[in-house]
C-alpha cells in the first residue's frame, strides 16, 4: 500500500493544540466583546450562489474566488463576509429591527498569491451596524469603541485609531476640479509607504504642481486632532467637504465620550480605504509600535450595502477583524505566549489498573465542581505518568496509589514546585484554590 505524505495546502493556517487554545480565547475575547456591544450572531452559509457573490461584477474578486465543482457551476465559497451580510439583510428584511446591529466570525477563502502572511482560508470577524434610509453618524463610533475594548482584553500594547471621512477628501477634490479621484486616492493611500515628497512627485506627474502641492499639504495632520479639525474649518467652499468635517468632528467627539482616549485617536486625512466602497468614515487600527505590521482592524461608513439586491436604502457602518492574519502577527512579534493557556489543570494519575476506579471517582467529583480534570489511564511507570503531567501543562497531579485508595485519601503534587500534600476524598474542596 502506497503511503500518502500528509500536507495541507498553501495558504491555510493549522496550529497545534496549544496554539489553538490561544487562538481561540482570542477568538472568544472578540465575540463575547461584540455581544457585550449588543450585536447580535448571524451565521450565513459559507457556500453562495454566483449571482450572489458578482452581483457587483467580477474583476479581482473573481479571480480571486473558489468556485465549486459541479454540473450547474453556480456556486462558489464565499471570499468575505460583506456580500453575505447584504444578501442576508435584504432576504430577511421583514423580519430584522433597524438599527439591525450583527456581528459574524467565520472563515472566508481567496485565492490569494502564496506570500508569508497571506491566506486563503482564514477567519473574518466583522461588526455592523445596520439602517433603513438613513443611519445617524453618531452610530459611527460605537465600531472603534468595541475595537478599543478588544484589544485592551486581548493583552497588546495599546492601540490608535486613524479616521478619516470620504466626504470631507472628494469635497476637496472638487474644489480642485478633480473629477477622477481614483488614481490621486491611490497615491495619497500609498504615503506611508512611498514618503510625502515621492508621493508628491507622483502627483505632479498626474496633475500639476499647484494642485499637488495643495493636496500634499491637505493630508498632513496637523500636531493634534483639535488643531487638524481648525485646520480643515473654512479651507475651501464645498457643500460635501463641509458635510464630511461635520460627520469627522461628530465621530472624534462621540468616540471620546464612549471612552476612547484622545491620544489613541488621530485624525488622518491620509486615510483613504475602500476607494469603490465606503463613502464616509474610514477606520485603520494600529498597534503603538507595531505600525509595520499595518492595520490590525479596519472599516467605515457605507450608504449601499444591498443596492444590488433590494430596492430598500441600506446604510450601514462597520469594522472589522482578520482574526487568521492578527494571530499570526502578533505571534511574530512576540505578544502570543501559548505557555499561559493550558487546558488541563489537574491530571489524575492512578498507579495501576486497580485504582481506575477510585480514580473515576475523583474525576467525576472535579468535574462536578467545574475543575479542569483529566484521567491518565495508560500503564507505564510513574516517571512517564510525571513527564506526560509535565508536557500538557498540568498545575496539580493527584496521585492514587494502593495506600491512597484504601485510605480514601489523594496525594496532591504541584508539578511547579514539586511539592506533595495528602488530603481526605471529601476535602476536594481545598485544592486549586
Amino acid at each position: 500500500m502506497n503511503i500518502v505524505r500528509p500536507s495541507t495546502i498553501a495558504g491555510v493556517m493549522e496550529l497545534l493544540p496549544e496554539d489553538q487554545l490561544v487562538f481561540d480565547k482570542m477568538k472568544n475575547i472578540i465575540e463575547e466583546t461584540y455581544k457585550k456591544y449588543q450585536f447580535l450572531p448571524i451565521d450565513t452559509p459559507v457556500i453562495e450562489k454566483n449571482e450572489i457573490l458578482f452581483a457587483k461584477g467580477g474583476g479581482e474578486t473573481e479571480k480571486q474566488i473558489y468556485e465549486i465543482a459541479s454540473d450547474t457551476r453556480d456556486m462558489s465559497l464565499r471570499f468575505d463576509l460583506t456580500v453575505p451580510l447584504a444578501r442576508y439583510v435584504a432576504e430577511h428584511f421583514s423580519d430584522l429591527n433597524f438599527p439591525f446591529k450583527r456581528y459574524h466570525i467565520g472563515k472566508v477563502y481567496r485565492g490569494e498569491r502564496n506570500q508569508k502572511g497571506r491566506y486563503r482560508e482564514f477567519y473574518q470577524c466583522d461588526i455592523d451596524i445596520i439602517g433603513h434610509n438613513k443611519l445617524a453618524i453618531e452610530n459611527d463610533a460605537i465600531p472603534p469603541r468595541v475595537i478599543y475594548e478588544i484589544f485592551q482584553k486581548l493583552d497588546t500594547p495599546d492601540v490608535s485609531f486613524r479616521i478619516n471621512n470620504r466626504k470631507l477628501l472628494n469635497g476637496f477634490f472638487e474644489s480642485l476640479g478633480i473629477d477622477d479621484t481614483t488614481e490621486v486616492l491611490r497615491l495619497i493611500d500609498k504615503k506611508d509607504k512611498m514618503g510625502l515628497e515621492n508621493m508628491k512627485e507622483d502627483l505632479v506627474k498626474l496633475l500639476d504642481e499647484k494642485r499637488a502641492e495643495k493636496i500634499a499639504s491637505f493630508i498632513e495632520a496637523a500636531n493634534s486632532n483639535q488643531e487638524t479639525l481648525e485646520k480643515f474649518a473654512g479651507l475651501v467652499e464645498n457643500d460635501l467637504y463641509e458635510e464630511g468635517l461635520k460627520e469627522l468632528g461628530t465621530v472624534y467627539k462621540y468616540m471620546i465620550k464612549l471612552g476612547i482616549p484622545d491620544k489613541n485617536i488621530k485624525l488622518d486625512p491620509s486615510i483613504t480605504r475602500g476607494l469603490d466602497y465606503y463613502t464616509g468614515t474610514v477606520y485603520e487600527t494600529f498597534i503603538n509600535g507595531y505600525e509595520k505590521i499595518g492595520s490590525v482592524s479596519s472599516g467605515g461608513r457605507y450608504e449601499k450595502l444591498a443596492d444590488n439586491f433590494t430596492k430598500q436604502a441600506l446604510p450601514g457602518v462597520g469594522m472589522s477583524i482578520g482574526l487568521t492574519r492578527l494571530f499570526y502577527q502578533l505571534k511574530e512579534i512576540g505578544l502570543v505566549d501559548k505557555k499561559e493557556e493550558n487546558l488541563t489543570e489537574i491530571l489524575i494519575i492512578p498507579m495501576s489498573e486497580e485504582e481506575n476506579f477510585y480514580a473515576i471517582d475523583i474525576l467525576n467529583i472535579l468535574h462536578d465542581k467545574g475543575k479542569n480534570a483529566d484521567i491518565y489511564l495508560e500503564g507505564g511507570k510513574l516517571k512517564k505518568k510525571f513527564s506526560y503531567a509535565d508536557k500538557i501543562g498540568v498545575k496539580y497531579a493527584y496521585i492514587i496509589g494502593g495506600e491512597e485508595r484504601e485510605n480514601k485519601t489523594i496525594t496532591v503534587r504541584n508539578m511547579k514546585t514539586g511539592e506533595q500534600e495528602s488530603i481526605d476524598f471529601d476535602s476536594l474542596d481545598r485544592v486549586c484554590k
